[in-house]
C-alpha cells in the first residue's frame, strides 16, 4: 500500500513538472532589446557575434542597444520589423544552412533596391536637413543611407570626426589624394572633417553646407569676404578659381603657383612676358622679380580685396 502512494506522488509531481514546462512553453518570450524584437532575438543572440558566417550576415545585432535606435524609453524607437521588414520566411525557415534573406536587406551585396533600403530611414529622418535626400547628388545615383552610415554600432564612423573621412573616400578617391598632399586642409589633423564643408544630404551645388561655394569658405575665412574698395573679381566670383580646396602641391591650397596662376587671366598688358627663371644678378626688373619669391604676391600683397584709396593709377593693383 505504502509502495502504491509513492508510486502515486512521483506521478503526480510529474505531471506537475509537464504542466509547468506547458504554460512556460505558452508564455510569449521576452523582448531583450527592441519591442517586439523575440521573434528575432531567438536566433539572433549574443551567439551570432561568434560565428563567422552569420557576423557577416547580421553584424552584432544586439549591440542596437547601445544606440539611440536602441533605446526602449523613447516611443519613437523602431523595432527589427519596422526595418527589416516582416520578413516571414526568414522566421518560419527551420532548415539547414542560411536562411532566406529579410525583405528589406542591408548587406554590401544586396539586391535590395537603395530605395527600397532609404524607405527605412527616410520614414523617421526625412526632416530638416534630410528633407533634399531624394532630389541630392548621393540620392539621385542610388547611395543608400546604410552605404555610409552603420544602424547596430555604439559608434557610427560618419558621425565621428576622425573617422568619418574614410568613408567618404570610400567612393571619393581623388580627393584621398589631395588631402594628403602638402598643402591641404586640416582633415587627416582632425581638426575639420568633410561635412565642415560638404551637406551631404542636401541639393545645392557640391553638396555644400551654404548655398555658394564662396559663403561655405567665409564661414571660416571671414577676412576674404569684403566688401572691398577694389574687388578681385574671380574672388567675389567663386574661391576654387584659384583654389583646390581638397589640397594641393602649392602653398595655400593654390591650383598652380604663381605667376602661371595668374597668368592664366592676366596678358602681358601691364607686364612683359616672364618666363619662370632665377634673375643670374641684383635687378629691380619687373621681367624677373614677379617670377621668384612669392612671385607676383611680391608686390600685389592684398589678392582678395584692396581697399587703397590713393588716387593714383595704380591704387586699384591690389597693393598694400
Amino acid at each position: 500500500m505504502k509502495r502504491l502512494q509513492r508510486i502515486c506522488v512521483v506521478l503526480g509531481l510529474i505531471v506537475a513538472c509537464l504542466g509547468a514546462g506547458a504554460a512556460r512553453a505558452a508564455e510569449p518570450a521576452e523582448d531583450l532589446v527592441l519591442k517586439g524584437d523575440a521573434k528575432c532575438t531567438g536566433c539572433h543572440d549574443e551567439t551570432d557575434d561568434a560565428k563567422p558566417t552569420m557576423l557577416e550576415l547580421h553584424p552584432s545585432v544586439l549591440s542596437i542597444g547601445k544606440t539611440r535606435h536602441g533605446t526602449r524609453a523613447d516611443g519613437r524607437t523602431p523595432s527589427c520589423v519596422d526595418c527589416h521588414g516582416e520578413s516571414e520566411k526568414h522566421l518560419k525557415y527551420r532548415g539547414a544552412g542560411t536562411p532566406p534573406l529579410t525583405d528589406r536587406d542591408f548587406r554590401k551585396q544586396t539586391k535590395t533596391p537603395a530605395e527600397e533600403r532609404n524607405q527605412a530611414c527616410t520614414g523617421c529622418h526625412q526632416g530638416g536637413n534630410r528633407i533634399a535626400w531624394q532630389t541630392s547628388a548621393h540620392g539621385a545615383q542610388d547611395v543608400a543611407c546604410t552605404s555610409c552610415h552603420q544602424v547596430h554600432v555604439r559608434q557610427d564612423k560618419v558621425l565621428d570626426k576622425r573617422a568619418q573621412p574614410a568613408v567618404c573616400f570610400t567612393c571619393h578617391k581623388e580627393q584621398r589624394v589631395q588631402v594628403n598632399k602638402p598643402s591641404h586642409h586640416p582633415i587627416v589633423e582632425g581638426k575639420m572633417t568633410c561635412s565642415s564643408c560638404h551637406a551631404v544630404h542636401g541639393d545645392n551645388p557640391k553638396q555644400l553646407v551654404k548655398s555658394s561655394t564662396n559663403d561655405t569658405c567665409y564661414t571660416c575665412h571671414m577676412e576674404k569676404r569684403g566688401p572691398f574698395v577694389h574687388n578681385h573679381q574671380p574672388v567675389s566670383e567663386d574661391c576654387s578659381i584659384c583654389h583646390q580646396p581638397h589640397g594641393t602641391n602649392v602653398d595655400s591650397l593654390l591650383r598652380a603657383r604663381a605667376p602661371i596662376l595668374c597668368q592664366e587671366c592676366h596678358s602681358h598688358e601691364s607686364h612683359p612676358g616672364q618666363a619662370m627663371a632665377l634673375p643670374n644678378a641684383p635687378s629691380n626688373s619687373t621681367s624677373l622679380v614677379g617670377t621668384v619669391g612669392r612671385a607676383c604676391m611680391n608686390c600685389h600683397t592684398n589678392i582678395h580685396g584692396g581697399n587703397s584709396t590713393v588716387n593714383s593709377a595704380t591704387s586699384g593693383r591690389f597693393r598694400r
